[in-house]
């Protein structure tokens, strides 16, 4: 029996991220909810969406620039 040892660090670093992400998500907005109310919580989800947006965009052109990559290696 042969085992893709790759293909079971990105499945493992994928579900590492999104643990990551529900933990920072749902936990920390949950506690801000908890002490602070809604309001602030609904303040403490825009403000994460707006942290993780340059996050977002950075993984976003390395895929690509990986893509492009990829493709220009093919020849």
């Amino acid at each position: 029996m042969t085992r893709d040892l790759r293909k079971y660090i990105r499945q493992t670093n994928l579900r590492l991220v999104i643990g990551g992400l529900v933990l920072l998500f749902i936990v920390g907005d949950g506690l801000i909810y908890l002490f602070y109310g809604p309001r602030a919580a609904v303040m403490g989800l825009l403000c994460l969406l707006a942290g993780m947006t340059p996050v977002v965009l950075v993984v976003l052109i390395m895929l690509l620039l990986d893509w492009i990559a990829k493709r220009a290696n093919r020849d």
